[in-house]
């Protein structure tokens, strides 16, 4: 069974011109009118496909095959179709119309299912506009309350839920209602390491835990021509060696292990006067706990003994977290045989990026499957992949799939 590439292809095409960027990508918020065409085309292709539209009071929405066993609990398969500001055609949409595509290969087949097969889109996993991130998938599982999710607001202070109401996308039932038989996820690679080892599959084993760290360092603003050396408290000099500590720690817990500075803020932020305050975010990644835990521990022991040299005040607080995540080791070997059956390249890989899968798999069997994008660049309108590394993952997908789901003869 191989799915169709250039019809997969055309609909990743089509969707792409709902919601265009600047500079050839998409600006596809969730909950923003383009998300609502997004949605509309979405609901009119699985209706085509003889599918059966569910949509929760979150938005997501899910698109049902009918299996040969009507108590047969469903497969799910899928990613979401909102995209960054400036986001790519195929991050997320991939995972979403490649199961589509799934659904319209088994019509061309005349194959059926035991299990039924339920295409998903998750509202909001971006968190761009909404944050935090994985929002609707996270209420799903039990990680979020559903009324604080609705009481998230954007940048503008317009709610979450007054935004699902606006653009008509909110459902009846009960969100987590859903019992799951399995779920995949496709999705690009967001990073290098494919394409770089010439893989068109990456079976994802593991996802990373994460610790978001934010330090402040208090120090004086002074003029940078005429305070001498010896006599600063330079609170830009102490974030440089916190950060190189940063990048000590993560080099000394590989494999795997990434640590780095995200967002920072440099006040008075002059050109001649030295920093007498920075605010910034550690970021600190791996899919073992220990390890993640460890690279905190050290950051929080060593990090205010390099204050304390420069004279520097210190405070650091906990400012995001969650847990590695070992997907299901049944639905991990569904991917990795039917790449072998297929016969791609592939490799184990670690997602290094969070995703609707991440907490899916709290509530049910769950595995990704990832092809690789051109340089490793996403959440960029220069985001890119080939035809056939989507034909590729969707591929993959569609055994993995109908394997878990029982094909009927």
């Amino acid at each position: 069974m191989r799915v169709d590439g250039d019809r997969l292809w055309d609909a990743l095409m089509e969707m792409a011109r709902i919601g265009p960027g600047v500079a050839g990508g998409n600006n596809r918020q969730t909950l923003t009118d383009a998300d609502a065409e997004g949605r509309a085309l979405f609901r009119t292709w699985c209706e085509e496909a003889g599918c059966t539209m569910g949509i929760d009071s979150l938005g997501t929405m899910f698109a049902r095959r009918e299996g040969s066993d009507p108590d047969a609990l469903p497969v799910y398969v899928g990613s979401h179709l909102d995209t960054q500001p400036t986001g790519g055609k195929y991050d997320g949409v991939l995972g979403v119309l490649g199961g589509l595509e799934i659904v319209r290969t088994l019509n061309d087949l005349g194959i059926r299912t035991k299990h039924p097969i339920v295409v998903t889109n998750w509202t909001n996993e971006e968190g761009t506009r909404f944050a935090p991130a994985m929002l609707a998938s996270g209420v799903f599982a039990g990680v979020h309350d559903q009324a604080w999710a609705e009481d998230r607001t954007d940048a503008r202070g317009l709610r979450f839920g007054d935004e699902l109401d606006r653009i008509g996308w909110r459902g009846d039932e009960e969100v987590g209602a859903r019992r799951m038989h399995a779920f995949f996820e496709l999705h690009i690679e967001q990073g290098p390491i494919l394409e770089a080892e010439g893989k068109q599959i990456g079976v994802v084993t593991h996802g990373q835990g994460l610790w978001w760290l934010q330090i402040t360092l208090t120090g004086k603003d002074a003029h940078t021509g005429s305070t001498p050396m010896e006599m600063r408290a330079n609170a830009g000099l102490g974030m440089a060696r916190i950060l190189e500590l940063v990048h000590r720690i993560a080099m000394e817990n590989q494999p795997d292990a990434v640590g780095a500075a995200g967002h920072i803020d440099v006040y008075p932020n002059s050109r001649n006067v030295i920093p007498g305050k920075v605010v910034f975010t550690v970021d600190f990644r791996s899919p073992d706990r220990d390890k993640l835990d460890g690279m905190k521990a050290r950051l929080e022991a060593e990090a205010p003994e390099i204050a304390a040299d420069l004279g520097l005040g210190f405070e650091i607080e906990e400012a995001g977290h969650f847990d590695p995540v070992t997907f299901d080791p049944g639905c991990v070997s569904a991917v990795r045989d039917a790449a072998d059956r297929l016969g791609y390249a592939h490799r184990d890989i670690v997602s290094g990026a969070g995703h609707d899968a991440c907490w899916i798999n709290r509530v049910a069997p769950t595995a990704m499957v990832m092809c690789p994008c051109v340089d490793g660049l996403s959440h960029n309108e220069a985001e890119e992949i080939t035809k056939d590394w989507a034909t590729a993952g969707a591929d993959v997908l569609l055994h993995a799939v109908t394997e878990t789901a029982g094909i009927v003869t």
